[in-house]
């Protein structure tokens, strides 16, 4: 998700299983409560972008989504959103934000991505992660300029380190998220899924998008370190997890074969202990 639930829901994570969900439980009732609602949303909406039925009907599908959701701001939820009420008033959730997230998940049903440019890229990252971001913000209680400014680059920093993560299983669904502009800096031309995966050339893609995500997570860094640390505790360990598997790529890197790179639990609790509760 997260600000970026997404992120454990494109890797098919359950919401107890997920990191998200350790970074979300530590949160207030009504605000914990929020988040899941928020998580649910994403994770419906993505598991209609991933599957494998027909094209129309997924789009169909995302569009009583849309629907939905307008009716849920006109004062009339359905019954899936009934719940959303309380949470959309107390913390101010803009109807926008959940409509990018749909159209975010929309931008692979019509055909899979596969190698966009740099700004399909970056409206991609900001519809399925930043705008994530922007629904939770309000729920943590940060300032809005602030708030925007988290979303923003914390959003894209863990989707960029998705990215970079599921190369392998996204190519394996007919998806590829790297940048044209960096394929073609490195020489890689053909976009067959096979060929780019497997291409010794592949780490000279990847180190810029590293570069960016790292970029990312020190802005996002500088905007939670000038806040409460109560209100940034959630963002914080979401952070904290991805960057530690940033890391983990790096070290391990890009050159095919690839072997999958996963936080220990071990880690994952120490993360949790030292931002949640020291």
């Amino acid at each position: 998700m997260t600000m970026e639930t997404t992120a454990d829901a494109s890797s098919g994570a359950t919401a107890s299983g997920s990191s998200f969900y350790a970074a979300m439980r530590i949160l207030p009732r009504a605000q914990r409560e929020a988040m899941f609602q928020i998580y649910t949303f994403c994770r419906y909406v993505d598991d209609i972008a991933d599957s494998d039925g027909p094209r129309a009907e997924r789009l169909a599908a995302l569009q009583q989504w849309r629907d939905d959701i307008d009716a849920l701001y006109q004062g009339y939820p359905p019954e899936r959103l009934r719940d959303y009420v309380t949470s959309v008033r107390k913390f101010g959730l803009r109807r926008e934000d959940f409509l990018a997230v749909i159209d975010g998940m929309e931008m692979d049903v019509p055909a899979d991505i596969r190698a966009p440019d740099d700004a399909t890229l970056d409206l991609y990252c900001d519809r399925v992660a930043s705008a994530v971001g922007r629904l939770s913000v309000r729920v943590f209680g940060l300032p809005e300029q602030d708030g925007i400014l988290l979303a923003h680059h914390l959003g894209r920093a863990l989707q960029l380190t998705n990215i970079l993560r599921d190369i392998d299983e996204d190519a394996s669904i007919g998806r590829l998220y790297l940048p044209r502009e960096g394929l073609f800096h490195a020489g890689i031309t053909n976009f067959d899924l096979a060929a780019v995966i497997s291409n010794p050339a592949l780490p000279r893609v990847c180190a810029p998008l590293v570069k960016r995500a790292r970029a990312h997570f020190v802005k996002s860094d500088e905007i939670m370190n000038r806040n409460s640390r109560r209100a940034v505790r959630a963002p914080r360990i979401m952070s904290k997890y991805y960057h530690a598997i940033l890391d983990l790529l790096e070290r391990r890197g890009f050159q095919p074969p690839r072997q999958p790179v996963r936080l220990s639990k071990a880690s994952k609790i120490a993360i949790l202990i030292r931002h949640a509760f020291i």
